[in-house]
């Protein structure tokens, strides 16, 4: 069956290839404008333009002005982008005889924003034209939403919910999807955590030194393999996906917040400095919370802490370009209850003595990663760019038992991708490239559940557009090989494709339809082989099955988006029938205390939709709908353990000059569609208020936010956590935040 996989996607290549005739010179087209503040009419300074589906980029200058050049005739969506101001976009045609085209933009502050994806195609598009759906949020959402971990940041965007053990260790579930289905990364690569692995192993990102955090919902498996088959979340910092000059000068931001009812306390700051075509760029960010307090009392041991550090420095001409990065990552947090588990989940120790109190467990890690890109753009022939970028990750936590080690985790894994972007051929565009990993894995310990192993990756993949008058087509393919080695087992090695198709129907301007199928492969994980032994973070005695075959995913995906300046509205609807779903199956049995649970295979369906209304009911003040329902089971017949309930959102956004307040509720139905070893989770409905004040600036913004939560004091618990029997969330608080970016 190898050989007919790799028909598929060498068809796709050649599609794109021989399709079309010949590529035309460079296109020697410009788009130029100039951007103003609506309220004063001052010029905007270091606002982004975007071309969109091209990569090409501008920033204005001091007195507002741009330029965009090298665009071939055609029409072609602008987007105009600062952050906290509401992103403007027009539809611009360039002229086949150079004459440049006028764009110009007046920026404002507004209930809706013309949000950006670099992640659904590998390009910068706006999410509205994009195939999948992408939820993006930018530096400013980011910082009005401190929380201690990516799970609290995105719980409750449309279709996303968190898998928790407590703050610290949250991850975030798409469309019911957990674990290796879901793939988190920055800047377009993974980010060599552990937090797939395991209920209480977190992810160290932070989310407010961002540019933007997205969220590609439904697989992923096209661009950037198995892993995604679910989902992915892409953390952009913006260093390393650049590849044209940067604006010269300093820019940067400062963001400090403060909360109650946890604590919390953190600070960041960041500078990107241009010189000439050379780029230099830092930032460092810290965070606490203490033990989070409930309508029940606290929550003892969920404190979290961690800091961040990054700097790095590029180089951007005319034709090349590259960089590179360093990071440092360190802090540590509480696992409540984990004590009380692991007194049952070492066995042959002594307990005699049933007084003494569980041990207080708590999880350290560190991460180093390096990070490097160089490439080519603007060439005058069919390959008009492509990118290489290399990262390198070392992660170390340890499971502090009372403040000593008794396990440690180790994963080093060095990551490279190589992407080829298409020169636009009559109706044709598109990429292709190569990807690959290794991956050292190594546990010492109490809990090292599996042998040392080695993994290694490697794949091709190509995703192709044609461009008719009235309707967008993408088709793409991907081949991938993994392959493990483990010490003192048998090697496997899983190969297989994923493909898929999508049309982007145009209904009028405002207007699309867009339809995807996607046939998605997925080897199984390393801890779904290998596991054998008592599991803590996932309250469970696992028994891994090194006989797994792969999974294979068959989804369709159906969206409807409107957008004008009085209404966003989109409505999805997705389908995904999956072949041998790995999933760990009860036997029945305990051992050492915990649940006996053996990985297993059986068929399984999801299905769901994801539904958003935004509505200006008078000038200043705007309604705001949303909803996501997730329905998953086994083809044998039970429930798939941890899938949401129907979830719900309602609430309004008045707008008054920079002044934003944002009352709104969210309600969740009872779980009671229950996997064997789960329990019923009851509904809520939780109050809070949003609010902001942003100063705008010629050179410089402030926004001053306070987020007052959970203002009914609700005792609610979340369905995904694997301690919502003890631990209910958080009680009523309030957090305040001030940040300040200049440009």
């Amino acid at each position: 069956m190898k050989l007919p996989l790799l028909v598929v996607p060498t068809l796709v290549f050649a599609i794109g290839l021989f399709a079309a005739p010949p590529p035309p010179p460079v296109g020697n087209g410009a788009i130029r404008g100039k951007i103003t503040l609506a309220a004063n009419g001052d010029p905007v300074h270091g606002a982004t333009v975007t071309v969109s589906r091209t990569g090409r980029t501008a920033v204005s200058n001091d007195d507002g002005v741009y330029e965009v050049t090298g665009l071939a005739p055609g029409s072609y969506q602008v987007v105009v982008h600062l952050q906290s101001l509401t992103d403007q976009s027009k539809i611009v045609d360039v002229a086949s005889d150079g004459t440049p085209a006028t764009a110009d933009f007046s920026l404002q502050l507004a209930a809706v924003k013309e949000t950006l994806t670099v992640t659904a195609n590998g390009n910068e598009q706006t999410t509205f034209e994009s195939f999948q759906t992408v939820t993006s949020l930018d530096g400013v959402d980011l910082a009005l939403n401190s929380k201690p971990s990516l799970g609290e940041v995105l719980e409750f965007q449309p279709g996303v919910a968190k898998r928790s053990f407590g703050p610290g260790t949250s991850r975030p579930v798409i469309r019911g999807f957990d674990g290796d289905r879901v793939l988190v990364m920055q800047d377009g690569l993974p980010t060599g955590t552990l937090s797939s692995q395991s209920g209480d192993h977190g992810e160290s990102i932070e989310a407010v030194t961002l540019e933007r955090l997205e969220v590609v919902k439904g697989p992923a498996t096209l661009l950037y393999g198995s892993n995604a088959i679910g989902g992915v979340v892409n953390a952009v910092t913006g260093h390393h996906l650049r590849q044209d000059k940067p604006q010269d000068g300093l820019q940067g931001f400062l963001a400090t917040s403060a909360g109650t009812t946890n604590a919390q306390a953190s600070g960041a700051g960041g500078f990107n400095l241009g010189i000439g075509n050379w780029n230099i760029w830092g930032s460092g960010s810290g965070q606490r919370t203490g033990d989070y307090n409930t309508p029940e009392g606290k929550i003892l041991n969920s404190s979290t802490r961690g800091t961040n550090t990054t700097g790095g420095f590029g180089w951007f001409g005319a034709k090349t370009f590259f960089d590179m990065g360093y990071r440092y990552e360190e802090g540590s947090y509480g696992v409540p209850f984990a004590g009380e588990f692991e007194a049952h989940g070492h066995e042959g120790e002594d307990h005699a003595d049933e007084e003494e109190a569980p041990a207080n467990i708590r999880l350290a890690f560190r991460r180093h990663n390096v990070r490097g890109t160089l490439g080519w753009k603007n060439a005058d022939n069919f390959l008009e760019g492509f990118r290489l970028s290399l990262n390198y990750s070392d992660w170390r936590h340890g499971e502090l038992e009372n403040g000593e080690e008794a396990t440690v985790f180790r994963n080093r894994q060095g990551t490279y991708r190589g992407v080829f972007n298409q020169r636009r051929v009559g109706r044709v565009t598109g990429s292709f490239g190569f990807q690959g990993a290794h991956r050292d894995y190594k546990t010492i310990g109490a809990e090292a559940l599996a042998p040392p192993v080695r993994q290694d990756n490697i794949a091709v993949f190509g995703l192709e557009e044609v461009q008719f008058e009235r309707v967008r087509f993408q088709f793409g393919g991907r081949v991938e090989n993994t392959r493990y080695k483990p010490m003192g087992l048998p090697n496997r090695s899983f190969t297989g494709f994923s493909g898929g198709a999508g049309i982007n129907v145009p209904i009028t301007v405002n207007t699309a339809f867009v339809a995807n199928y996607t046939h998605s492969f997925r080897a199984p994980a390393l801890e779904e082989l290998y596991n054998n032994g008592p599991h803590v973070g996932n309250v469970t005695y696992e028994i891994g099955n090194p006989n797994l075959v792969s999974e294979r995913s068959n989804g369709v995906d159906l969206a409807f988006r409107r957008q004008t300046s009085r209404m966003r509205a989109e409505a999805n609807f997705f389908h995904y029938r999956l072949q041998n779903f790995v999933y760990l199956a009860p036997t029945g049995e305990e051992e050492d205390g915990l649940p006996k649970a053996q990985y297993s295979q059986a068929g399984s369906r999801f299905t769901g939709t994801e539904l958003s209304l935004d509505l200006a009911l008078v000038r200043s003040l705007w309604l705001n709908l949303g909803s996501d329902y997730v329905h998953a089971e086994l083809v044998s017949g039970p429930p798939v353990p941890r899938i949401p309930p129907f979830r719900g959102r309602v609430g309004f956004d008045y707008r008054k000059g920079g002044l934003s307040i944002k009352p709104f509720v969210r309600l969740a139905n009872q779980q009671d569609r229950l996997f064997p070893t789960e329990t019923r989770t009851a509904g809520y409905a939780v109050f809070n208020i949003m609010g902001s004040y942003t100063i705008t600036r010629k050179h410089m913004v402030h926004i001053f936010g306070v987020d007052a939560f959970n203002l009914n004091d609700r005792l609610y618990r979340n369905h995904l956590s694997f301690i919502k029997d003890r631990a209910p969330e958080i009680g009523r608080g309030i957090r305040f935040s001030y940040t300040m970016r200049f440009f």
